[in-house]
Formats: structure tokens, C-alpha cells, sequence
């Protein structure tokens, strides 16, 4: 299990240093500072969900963050997972709410 969670991490951060270069939505006028505070909330949460659930379902959601709100979407096994891994975003220091649109396979 150690393994799948430096796995998780080791993809967070490369996650991480492919979108930092990216440029923001000019629509969305989020400032640099907060497009980067977003990117390393959305790593934190996929890490959390990775640890707290498991890499495999971590896989299979996608975290999207904009000043604070993370909105998880994708497939999962159960609903329990899914409720698990909203539960694991909300526990992220700096996530200031969620929204669990995962669905169930």
C-alpha cells in the first residue's frame, strides 16, 4: 500500500509542474497567485483521496479547483468510495467546499 501512495504523490507533484506552466482561463479572472494556490490544492486532494481511499479509486476521480472549491467528477466501484473520497477533500486544509459529482459504476 505504501507503494500506491508515493505512487499518488510522485504523480501529484508532476501534476503539479505540468499545470503550474500553464496559463489560467482569462474568463474565470483568477490571479496567478490563486491559479497556483488551486493547482496545489487539487494535488493535496488527490493525494488525500489517494491515501484515505485508495490509489486505485483516486485513479478514477478527477479533482478540479477554483479559489477553494473542489469539484470531484469521474467513476467509482461504490458509493461508499465516493463518499469517501468527498470526505477525504474536505478534510484538505485550504478547501473551503466540495462538490461530489461522482457517479457510480
Amino acid at each position: 500500500m505504501n507503494l500506491n501512495k508515493a505512487l499518488a504523490a510522485a504523480i501529484a507533484v508532476a501534476a503539479i509542474g505540468t499545470f503550474a506552466a500553464c496559463s489560467s482561463d482569462p474568463a474565470k479572472k483568477e490571479t496567478t497567485g490563486e491559479y497556483a494556490s488551486d493547482a496545489g490544492l487539487t494535488a493535496k486532494v488527490k493525494t488525500a483521496i489517494a491515501t484515505d481511499v485508495g490509489a486505485r479509486t483516486a485513479a478514477g476521480v478527477n479533482v478540479e479547483t477554483y479559489k477553494g472549491t473542489v469539484q470531484l467528477s469521474g467513476f467509482v466501484d461504490s458509493q461508499d468510495q465516493a463518499t469517501r473520497a468527498a470526505d477525504a477533500a474536505k478534510k484538505v486544509d485550504g478547501v473551503k467546499s466540495v462538490k461530489n459529482d461522482i457517479r457510480v459504476k
